[in-house]
């Protein structure tokens, strides 16, 4: 049987437990506390993101990072984004050798402007054939109750992309193949800008139109950066890119929509973030996406304006007064 390690006991890194041990992995979880940790293995249930869902039998749980580690074919990294450095510090050592690293997170590192991968990379020393991302639109709730979802698996080494899609490859969860990792990995950060901005439309009570624009030009910034970075455009056309974009734009259940939601109706950073029980990535990748931006000399208007609004302070209304009243361009432009 496959042995997987998923660090992180929250509702992302729970719900892909799940997946793995449907599959038939046996999975280990691990997470900082024991209340959460003592529930898995005693009633088979996170009391803190699902307690209503029965965990399978298969997976159990720990504080100890290297019981988790110990012997995992893949190891699953799912804490928050600005988090991961410091913890893979610590973890390296730990690792199962020839582990395969799986990161779960849509996020840009901060300073760096590092997508996941590389901050894994960096960090570990593994080349990026031991180095896989999985993403596309995978809203944690839906997949913790066996909704239908499909995702993408991507690796610079197919064959090991080939190898996490069959370990995670269950009647409800079908993952697609795709080399492009930094196509993949730009698709779930951005999103996470792009869903904030829809979500504001969305508390500003905006209509359809404009939301619908805010997803088709937020796709449109995506591809560009991700072009001047190398990815492959057809990346974004898939569930990596308007895929996940869809499903985070559109759904109550996305953090990021949910944040932006509550800026757009007049609440302040801090007092969105106090209501907030879970990370929305996009807060703080939003400054690092604008970085990257920057960098490549690639206009992003819809991440500016987030930036602009989230940490800035600039109202909704003349934020949006200021988009609107941009130069007229071309389209494809």
């Amino acid at each position: 049987m496959t042995k997987a390690a998923v660090f992180g006991t929250g509702s992302w890194g729970t719900a892909f437990a799940m997946v793995l041990a449907d599959a038939g992995c046996e999975v280990t979880l691990w997470g900082r506390r024991s209340s959460v940790t003592d529930a898995v293995n005693e009633r088979h249930v996170n009391p803190d993101y699902f307690p209503d869902v029965e965990l399978p039998a298969n997976v159990t749980a720990t504080t100890d990072p290297a019981e988790a580690a110990r012997g995992a074919e893949f190891t699953v990294l799912s804490v928050p984004s600005q988090t991961l450095r410091a913890n893979l510090e610590a973890w390296t050592p730990l690792l199962h050798p020839g582990t395969v690293l799986v990161s779960l997170m849509k996020g840009v590192e901060l300073g760096t402007a590092q997508r996941m991968s590389e901050v894994v990379s960096e960090v570990t020393g593994v080349g990026p054939e031991r180095v896989a991302v999985l993403t596309g639109p995978n809203l944690a709730k839906e997949i913790a109750t066996r909704q239908p979802a499909a995702s993408v698996v991507a690796c610079a080494d197919e064959s090991v992309a080939q190898r996490l899609q069959a370990a995670c490859h269950t009647p409800y969860f079908r993952p697609y193949t795709n080399t492009d990792v930094v196509g993949c990995e730009l698709g779930g950060a951005v999103k996470n800008v792009i869903a904030l901005a829809v979500g504001i439309a969305d508390g500003m009570g905006l209509g359809d139109n404009a939301k619908a624009s805010l997803i088709t030009r937020g796709l449109a910034e995506t591809t560009r950066l991700g072009l001047a970075m190398g990815a492959d455009a057809h990346t974004f056309a898939g569930l990596a890119g308007m895929g996940d974009l869809v499903a985070t734009c559109s759904s109550p259940l996305s953090r990021n929509h949910t944040f932006g939601t509550n800026l757009g109706r007049g609440m302040t950073l801090q007092e969105t973030i106090a209501v907030t029980k879970q990370t929305a990535e996009g807060v703080k990748s939003c400054e690092s996406v604008r970085e990257l931006a920057r960098r490549h000399g690639v206009e992003m208007p819809l991440t500016e304006t987030v930036v602009a609004i989230v940490h800035d302070g600039k109202p909704p209304h003349v934020a949006l007064k200021e988009l609107m009243s941009r130069s007229a361009k071309p389209e494809r432009a």
